[in-house]
């Protein structure tokens, strides 16, 4: 089964303009298949073949002129080989063909810095995540409860097999993920340690990150502990919500938050092992929370578009969930795990919005994304469902 995937028109439309085009992103969301489905005729190569590996590590130029077709080339897990990247910068120099390098990553920050320095210009870099709400419900898949969702998390192998269930995936990726790409990004020595830092963090889903805190639990020292967030967030399975700041009167909060990309994988990392478990569980709001981010998140991937979403909270503990901007306009949401908010979830927001300007912008009339069924606006803002936040549009953008 192929889910249809809301990237596919903006990398389509990418290989047109640029040579090079990159799909980076945890692995298993989805990127081999994808890239597969859209290129069929290009010539596939996987780095994860060891002797693939070899050859491109011995000769990249013999490499890539081995592999030479009228079609183009779609290197996959690329990053075993960033060496490659300066002989295809050489090719592109000779012949600047649109889209004729298809390359896939799993790893984020480590790639972009590589592209950087030698594709600079050539190169069009995307992000494919799991799959988000719009894809499931377009393929009619969404599941009728967020906690059922939240539990088996939004990897597409989760829907396109029926056979495999969330626990034995998120055990296999947990193994696969600290023994292969831990081991290729940093010389984790205690791979036993990790996984119980990857635990402490999903402990810490949806809270302001406490350094010092996070450190002392996992028993490291805080440059470690630091190093490890790095990882993490290299590899897709975490990412940081920035607090907004501006030059106005009120102190704000400026340490980030921390989220998982996947509630699945934070689930099984908290030990909750099916939906009545997550219903009762004490992380059952900050995980809602974390889905919701983590949704918002992609429609600005799928449409080939940075994030430009924040968190906004006072030191006195006034705080709006996510406040997207965009121009001169602050959209705030907030997001509640109750299935029938009432008025006063829109008290924070309209304390925000009784504050004088933030950076020149004033706050609009916002969104209440919560586990009901219903979306209802309202003149003050909008109770908006879960399911329906598919799209921009969905969220006044």
């Amino acid at each position: 089964m192929f889910i249809k995937r809301n990237l596919s028109k903006n990398i389509l439309r990418l290989s047109q303009a640029f040579p090079v085009v990159a799909i980076l992103g945890p692995r298993q969301s989805g990127k081999t298949t994808l890239v597969k489905e859209l290129f069929k005729n290009y010539k596939y190569l996987s780095l994860e073949d060891l002797s693939l590996r070899a050859d491109a590590k011995q000769d990249p130029k013999g490499f890539l002129n081995l592999h030479k077709n009228n079609y183009g080339i779609i290197i996959d897990e690329f990053q075993h080989v960033p060496e490659l990247l300066s002989y295809i910068h050489l090719a592109v120099d000779e012949n600047r063909r649109p889209g004729y390098f298809i390359l896939t990553g799993s790893q984020n920050f480590l790639m972009n810095r590589a592209i950087s320095q030698t594709l600079a210009g050539r190169i069009a870099i995307t992000t494919l995540l799991p799959l988000s709400f719009g894809e499931l419900k377009e393929s009619e898949l969404l599941p009728d409860n967020i906690e059922d969702l939240v539990f088996k998390g939004e990897y597409p192998g989760l829907y396109t097999n029926s056979k495999l269930m969330p626990y034995d995936m998120y055990l296999n990726y947990t193994k696969t993920y600290v023994e292969r790409d831990v081991r290729d990004l940093q010389n984790v020595q205690n791979l036993s340690l990790f996984i119980k830092f990857m635990k402490l963090c999903a402990a810490r889903i949806g809270q302001v990150i406490n350094y010092s805190s996070l450190a002392n639990d996992a028993d490291i020292n805080l440059v470690t502990a630091k190093s490890w967030l790095s990882i993490l967030e290299t590899s897709y399975i975490i990412f940081t919500l920035q607090p907004y700041s501006a030059h106005f009167t009120r102190r704000l909060i400026k340490t980030p938050k921390l989220f998982f990309y996947d509630t699945g994988l934070a689930s099984y990392l908290l030990g909750i092992e099916s939906v009545d478990d997550l219903k009762i569980s004490t992380y059952r709001g900050n995980l809602i929370e974390s889905l919701i981010i983590s949704q918002i998140t992609k429609l600005y991937y799928n449409d080939a578009k940075n994030p430009n979403i924040y968190f906004l909270r006072d030191k006195t503990g006034h705080e709006i969930d996510c406040l997207i901007e965009k121009s001169n306009r602050l959209i705030p949401i907030e997001i509640k795990s109750r299935m029938t908010p009432s008025q006063s979830a829109f008290d924070e927001i309209n304390f925000w919005k009784d504050v004088e300007q933030i950076g020149g912008k004033k706050i609009e009339n916002g969104f209440i994304v919560y586990s009901g069924n219903e979306t209802e606006k309202r003149t003050y803002g909008t109770f908006l469902s879960w399911k329906d936040l598919t799209d921009f549009k969905s969220i006044g953008l």
